[in-house]
């Protein structure tokens, strides 16, 4: 009973982590955007896996390594860095896009490959140091350190589960017809405000510490 009463703890604290808009969020926008719901939802599964890497490097002991050691951080964090603004900048360039040529059901003909979905995902969360810092501060102070490392991965594995909702929500909300026409009535503007949503995320990134 005391492993519930700890999990609904760390669940409500989570849930706030995860409706607050950052760079994963701009990313499954873009995503539904552009190429339709389930480009989306694999996206955002990519991230729900990225989840459990951090869940699980953290219950070995590794995170806490990695939050200690400035040299590993800041490979962690400029590569995260790197990949946001590529990202950004290839939002920016990028023309805009005609009503005709995307569909909202998620079988659209420019949908990126659900493969290439899922790995955009994973990569985007887990070049994000900011995790890293918010499991070991969440386990330090919510995870009591005798729970049993399978009931630790358990919860991350629920927390994974809140996560892909989430953003399986959001996808189905963007890729409404009438929203999703709005947004791509707007065409290059959409391209560059995501792009440039992007890259502030990764100069954001930039400045962070490691003790942040």
């Amino acid at each position: 009973m005391s492993y519930i009463f700890e999990f609904l703890g760390l669940m409500a604290v989570f849930s706030i982590f995860i409706v607050v808009p950052g760079a994963d969020f701009a990313v499954i926008l873009r995503q539904s955007i552009v190429h339709g719901r389930r480009a989306a939802i694999m996206t955002g599964l990519g991230m729900g896996f990225s989840l459990l890497f951090h869940v699980s490097y953290t219950i070995l002991g590794l995170g806490i390594i990695v939050s200690k050691s400035l040299m590993l951080f800041a490979m962690i964090k400029w590569a995260g860095v790197a990949y946001l603004v590529y990202l950004g900048i290839k939002s920016f360039r990028e023309p805009g896009f005609k009503v005709q040529e995307i569909e909202v059901t998620g079988e659209d003909r420019k949908s990126a490959s659900m493969l290439t979905c899922l790995g955009m995902g994973f990569i985007t969360n887990a070049l994000n140091p900011k995790p890293v810092l918010f499991f070991l501060s969440l386990f330090s102070t919510l995870v009591h350190h005798d729970t049993p490392a399978l009931i630790q991965f358990s919860y991350g594995i629920g927390m994974a589960a809140a996560l892909v909702a989430w953003f399986a929500g959001v996808s189905y909300f963007f890729t409404v017809k009438m929203i999703r026409d709005r947004f791509i009535a707007s065409g290059k503007w959409f391209n560059r405000i995501t792009g440039a949503a992007l890259v502030g995320f990764g100069f954001r990134l930039a400045l962070s510490r490691a003790a942040d």
